[in-house]
């Protein structure tokens, strides 16, 4: 059951933050109770649901007008703030009900138009069913145990038995004008009722407080849920699965999966170059017993439980059985081949029927339902995927929950076809600009010291994913946290075996495959090479040599099995060309690392797998910070910014600039076997 999480005390506290103003105190709850509903998983979907209330303000002239404060695009319900509430004015909105019909571009254009602040973020698209409910404050919500209920096949008697009259039924409408009209028309039929339930959609609530809308939302999924328990064993639920170590079949399936669906979006976009997209894992038990039931095929074929998930999942998902996984690559080529042309078929034959010409979206898969390893969910990037999965996930438990309490029956595909081809989704189409390394997910090891810290910012700043790696377990969560907190951490010392097994295998987990290797872990051992000792120098080269070998052994094996080709980058060192006095236990395992460099790109370059390395110099990182740079400084008779500035361009090299050219080498697309020197000008050091 759903706990109702409203607290007078914290009420109290927002109204008086709020201020005076009762239109400000009314927002400030507004706000409160959408972060309650938000921020409850079982009640709200990615982009899904929407709050509202309705008040006075002045307008431009000082004139108190009425008007709607609703949630805009762009905004969550779990962490929306006062602006991602736009108010727009009333009465045009009102006055829209008599027309006979509304496009939706022109909706659009409309609710824009009569914004009090033209900035705004554009209104919900469900704005005029908001606004012709008479209540102050209305809630509109995704709850699982409604969405099993709106997808039954006698929704009608079920509502009856569930609230007697007090339960209004809209029959499936697209959103937009006309499920506006209907919907109020129903209310204004029977204003008693105190929530309706949109067919194969969602739930209304309403009330004239915060407090009364939001704890209708509680109070009548609750109801829902009870009359489920009775029919059901499981609950349509919304928490995520993720699993929490690395899966094995998942690592033998996915890379394979990626690099076919990689190849599918080259041909589509006919762009060789085009990225893999990027997947997110979900494999908890709710999952495990979905893919066993019987009817999995014919349950693959039903569709979604409401128009939101089209967006976002497309209507049906790639089915990989264990025969099939058997095979190995040549089977998973074919079954995206045939998922492709049965997506081309089903545009081709509802574009048809279209009123405004459409553009096909890529035809591949957003989500796979893959035998022994878990639902996957499949987006240009981490987000996206997540949301994919979310989304999948809440499809099984409620396609599972309502087939076994009278049938899942949701929406016609015609339906599904005029949802995931939206006009306003079709605007959208090529006005976002992907970041350059969306898409792609680099593994870093030595991420949480200084130029591991400086790559994973530059890479992520690019729109990369990245599996960080490093043995400070405080170090790398700060970094992580820096980040963002959404990328994948490994706590692991690399020169251990297995470790490098052990971190791809977690990578492939989390985001189905990997694109680049850096493979930037080193620290500097200093002794007089006639008198360092074996045990000091063996260290070094685990460190120095070995932990790049087996990485760059591992990965490429990954990328050879996506078969999409990809990049390995290591840092070198100046030390490999241009040795220091008492560091031959450094510069003798970098000399081998740039041989790596080399012997790896020959060898992997058939694969389309490009090597690189870098040779940076004097970088404040390891152990050369402050008492060591003094004491250098001094044996020279410099000061230390000389010191560290001591280079044809007199300027300090620092992480961010080595960072800089680690991201350079992944963007060059046509650039292998070469190393790249990072130290201001070292003529002694430079290799041409």
């Amino acid at each position: 059951m759903l706990t109702n999480n409203w607290s007078q005390r914290d009420a109290n506290a927002l109204t008086r933050k709020a201020g005076r103003n009762s239109a400000d105190r009314e927002l400030a709850l507004r706000v409160y109770t959408s972060r309650l509903i938000g921020n409850e998983p079982d009640l709200v979907m990615h982009g899904g649901g929407n709050t509202s209330f309705k008040a006075k303000r002045k307008d431009i002239y000082g004139k108190q007008t009425d008007v709607l404060h609703i949630k805009g695009s762009g905004w969550n319900l779990d962490s929306i703030e006062a602006p991602g509430l736009p108010a727009v004015r009333l009465k045009p909105l009102h006055k829209l009900r008599a027309l006979r019909a509304l496009g939706d571009q022109d909706m659009v254009n409309a609710l824009r138009c009569n914004l009090l602040d033209a900035g705004a973020p554009t209104p919900s698209v469900e704005t005029l069913l908001h606004a012709y409910l008479p209540h102050k404050y209305v809630d509109h919500t995704h709850a699982g145990a409604f969405m099993v209920l709106a997808n039954l096949p006698d929704v009608k008697k079920v509502i009856q038995d569930i609230f007697g009259s007090k339960m209004a039924l809209v029959p499936y409408i697209a959103p937009g004008f006309e499920l506006a009209k209907a919907a109020a028309d129903i209310f204004d039929d029977d204003p008693s009722v105190e929530g309706m339930v949109l067919a194969n959609h969602g739930h209304f609530t309403f009330g004239d407080s915060a407090r009364e809308s939001y704890t209708k939302v509680i109070e009548q999924t609750n109801k829902v849920l009870r009359w489920l328990a009775k029919r059901s064993n499981i609950k349509p639920s919304f928490k995520a699965t993720r699993p929490t170590r690395s899966v094995a079949a998942a690592t033998r399936v996915l890379p394979l999966l990626r690099g076919a669906l990689g190849d599918a979006l080259a041909q589509h976009s006919q762009n060789p170059d085009a990225a893999m997209p990027i997947f997110d894992l979900r494999c908890g038990p709710g999952v495990k017993r979905f893919l066993a039931r019987k009817d999995l095929r014919e349950m693959a074929r039903r569709g979604v439980p409401t128009p939101d998930h089209v967006i976002r999942t497309k209507g049906s998902p790639l089915l990989l059985s264990e025969a099939e996984l058997d095979k190995g690559r040549p089977a998973i080529d074919k079954a995206v081949a045939a998922y492709v042309a049965k997506y081309q078929d089903y545009f081709a034959r509802n574009a048809k029927h279209s009123k405004e010409a459409k553009t096909m979206l890529a035809p591949t898969p957003s989500v796979a339902w893959i035998s022994n390893v878990g639902v996957v969910g499949i987006g240009q990037d981490a987000a996206k995927a997540k949301i994919a999965a979310d989304l999948a996930e809440q499809r099984l438990a409620v396609a599972a929950c309502a087939e076994d309490s009278g049938g899942f029956r949701p929406i016609s595909q015609a339906d599904q076809f005029e949802m995931e081809y939206w006009s306003l989704e079709q605007a959208k189409l090529g006005k976002a600009k992907p970041a350059r390394l969306a898409g792609k997910v680099a593994l870093l090891t030595g991420a949480a010291g200084a130029i591991g810290a400086a790559t994973a910012q530059a890479f992520a700043r690019q729109g990369c994913e990245l599996v960080l790696i490093d043995q400070n377990r405080a170090a790398l969560a700060n970094l992580n946290d820096m980040l963002g907190g959404n990328h994948l951490t490994v706590v692991s010392d690399i020169t251990k075996a297995g470790s490098a097994q052990q971190a791809v295998a977690a990578g492939v987990a989390r985001y189905g495959g990997l694109d680049i290797l850096i493979s930037n872990a080193g620290a500097a051992w200093t002794d007089p090479i006639i008198e360092i000792n074996d045990a000091k120098l063996r260290r070094s080269y685990e460190l120095n040599f070995f932990a790049h070998h087996r990485f760059a052994q591992t990965v490429a094996k990954l990328l050879i099995d996506q078969g999409r080709g990809g990049q390995i980058l290591i840092n070198v060192s100046k030390q490999a060309v241009n040795p220091g006095k008492n560091f031959g236990a450094y510069g003798l395992p970098k000399s081998s690392a740039m041989f790596l460099v080399k012997q790896l790109a020959l060898e992997l370059g058939g694969h389309g797998i490009r090597v690189n390395g870098l040779n940076p110099d004097r970088i404040r990182s390891g152990i050369l910070t402050g008492s060591f740079i003094q004491e250098r400084a001094q044996a020279r008779g410099v000061t230390p910014s000389q010191y560290m500035g001591s280079n044809l361009l007199g300027k300090e090299v620092e992480a961010r600039h080595v960072a800089d050219a680690f991201l350079a080498l992944a963007c060059s697309e046509r650039t292998t076997a070469h190393v790249m020197t990072v130290d201001g000008g070292n003529i002694e050091a430079s290799l041409r």
